[in-house]
């Protein structure tokens, strides 16, 4: 049987993962791109390590030529966190028959915040034959394990949340977009006001597709519709965090002040017709040096269960999902997918091809 051909786009913090867990797992690396011009040209092996490969990293803007070239089955995205900044990559491979899956945040639920740009690539990857899914940490940490807990449990009333990230691990992107080093007032002008709206204003700039959620409300969509409940109303809000010291951030070359925001706290809280409060907070900052990464989830009912997860390794589980989920993405039905209808992530024991229907 072939190898699984995986086309990686993005060479940055992730990649370093994505790249050497899909040679382990038996597939194949033919192609890289990226952005960054002291990337291209070098071997993907100075990026993740390891004997030289012999794949060269080549510029994002040749991208149709080069999968044409190269002819991958599936490409990982690891590049931005919104449905609208990695569009244009998605469409580019589905229109070329290639089936994607990437660590981009919106897309794990992406229908209930952009559903404009999500209904498009669906109806491109349904015509093309080809699945687009969005996953990684989420899909298991805020989701699949917290519908196995619900599953045990006779009643619930509410399902709560909370998960900590640094955001010096995944790169400058993710940290400006949690409004690290702002000061409180552009905090507030910039990244609270957005979400300080009713909800038919809300629902207006979703329609436009011009909403910036939190990582958590695509996850709380992800959780009602693989709970089979049926939201009522959402809303976010945006709350930035501080440090009583000065910090130190390599990932934007910058020493952020003492009380400025070192990132934020995103808390989204939904109702159901059910009667099941999700209420979920996900927390991105510049850590300080004691500080680590923490999953907390309790399922409020009976009986109430609480699960904790600490020092996860949160990058790693992240690339480890999207690489064992590739065999699902590929088995999956045409179109925007998501791994709320794919089953429980699975540990593939043999080469990723052997698990293709």
């Amino acid at each position: 049987m072939e190898k699984i051909r995986v086309l990686q786009i993005g060479c940055g913090k992730m990649s370093v993962f994505t790249m050497r867990y899909v040679f382990e797992h038996g597939a194949k690396i033919v192609g890289a791109v990226d952005i960054n011009p002291k990337l291209i040209g070098k071997d993907i092996s100075e990026v993740m390590g390891g004997e030289k490969c012999n794949v060269t990293i080549a510029g994002v803007n040749d991208l149709a030529n080069y999968i044409k070239s190269s002819k991958p089955h599936i490409a990982i995205i690891t590049t931005m966190s919104l449905l609208n900044d990695i569009k244009d990559l998605v469409r580019t491979c589905v229109s070329l028959g290639v089936n994607v899956i990437t660590t981009c945040e919106e897309a794990f639920f992406a229908s209930n915040s952009n559903p404009t740009i999500y209904h498009e690539l669906d109806v491109l990857a349904k015509a093309n034959k080809v699945t687009i899914t969005g996953c990684g940490y989420q899909d298991i940490f805020w989701g699949n394990l917290i519908s196995t807990l619900a599953g045990t449990t006779h009643k619930i009333t509410k399902i709560k949340g909370s998960s900590s990230y640094n955001v010096e691990d995944y790169g400058i992107a993710l940290a400006k977009a949690h409004g690290a080093g702002l000061t409180l007032d552009d905090f507030d002008k910039l990244v609270a006001a957005s979400d300080k709206i009713s909800e038919e204003e809300r629902n207006n700039i979703i329609k436009s597709g011009n909403y910036a959620p939190s990582y958590m409300w695509n996850t709380v969509g992800w959780l009602a519709d693989k709970l089979h409940l049926n939201i009522t109303s959402m809303k976010q809000e945006c709350i930035p965090q501080t440090h009583v010291e000065d910090l130190n951030s390599n990932t934007l070359n910058m020493t952020i002040k003492a009380g400025n925001a070192t990132g934020m706290s995103a808390l989204v809280t939904a109702e159901t017709k059910e009667g099941i409060t999700i209420e979920a907070e996900c927390i991105g900052k510049v850590y300080a040096p004691d500080e680590v990464d923490t999953n907390e989830w309790t399922i409020v009912g009976e009986p109430e269960t609480t699960i904790t997860v600490r020092q996860p390794n949160t990058v790693e589980l992240t690339c480890a999902d999207i690489v064992n989920r590739i065999p699902d993405v590929i088995n999956a039905r045409p179109g925007f997918v998501s791994t709320s209808e794919m089953g429980e992530p699975t540990y593939r024991v043999d080469s990723l091809e052997k698990y293709l229907k």
